[in-house]
């Protein structure tokens, strides 16, 4: 499990051994495999928090209200990410062809729908980390410098198996136009330069968009989930309600 989802350094590889025994007050085997995985996360989060946001999340199942057919998307990504080495390794999958081992999701919908609070579930749920790419730190005008940018959050990602969010994608994954003049032919190279890189990201990465007609068609096609995210109904919003407040809240005599 540990080799599968984290590529580290020797030396990395060292210093985390070395942290997980010093955290350790058992020596039980899970406490040490618990203390292990959460040494290689600590590890590997320097090269990407100088250029992503790193978003905590303690949410777990019980605190999302969805639809079965959303809930049901979520919980096969999950299982997608905690079988891939299974699936790659064991079964040889990663042998016959190593493009597009990456799972790929679109989370659609209107704003304040829950697709941020959902890839925090993930993360929390698969015990990695979830990075919000902010658009502002990666698009420049300068030509090159968005997929040098790009290629810097990927290959910092890739040794901790992080869970990469971009938020509102449609305005980086937008659709290729005609070429009229350089600035059309530069931005469809970064369309393109995208499109090679998320097919070769070993992780999960998740695309939030309330505009999903904007997107380039070759996303969508390389999409392996896509989850629609609506406005809660009535019997929704009653739940996320209930589940709202902390348990030491005074809720005597709210209806």
């Amino acid at each position: 499990a540990l080799t599968s989802q984290f590529c580290l350094s020797t030396s990395t590889i060292r210093s985390a051994c070395t942290a997980a025994i010093g955290q350790l007050t058992t020596q039980s085997s899970s406490s040490f495999k618990q203390a292990l995985w959460e040494s290689c996360r600590v590890q590997a989060r320097p090269s990407l928090d100088e250029l992503a946001e790193r978003i905590e999340s303690k949410l777990s199942w019980d605190d999302l209200v969805l639809p079965p057919l959303q809930r049901g998307i979520l919980e096969e990504i999950s299982a997608h990410v905690r079988q891939k080495a299974t699936v790659y390794e064991n079964w040889g999958f990663a042998a016959k062809n190593r493009r597009g081992l990456g799972i790929t999701a679109l989370f659609s919908g209107p704003s304040g729908t829950g697709k941020t609070l959902a890839a925090g579930v993930l993360a929390n749920e698969l015990n990695l980390d979830l990075y919000k790419i902010e658009l502002s730190s990666v698009v420049s005008k300068y030509i090159g410098e968005t997929e040098k940018n790009l290629q810097r959050i990927f290959d910092a990602a890739e040794s901790g198996g992080t869970i990469l969010l971009f938020d509102e994608a449609d305005s980086i994954f937008g659709k290729r136009s005609e070429v009229n003049d350089s600035k059309d032919r530069n931005a469809n190279l970064e369309v393109s330069y995208l499109l090679q890189r998320m097919e070769s990201y070993s992780g999960l990465a998740i695309l939030t968009t309330n505009l999903q007609s904007n997107l380039d068609s070759a996303f969508m096609r390389r999409l392996r989930f896509v989850a629609q995210f609506s406005f809660p109904d009535a019997t929704h919003r009653e739940k996320i309600w209930q589940r709202i407040f902390p348990p030491k809240t005074p809720t005597q005599g709210l209806a």
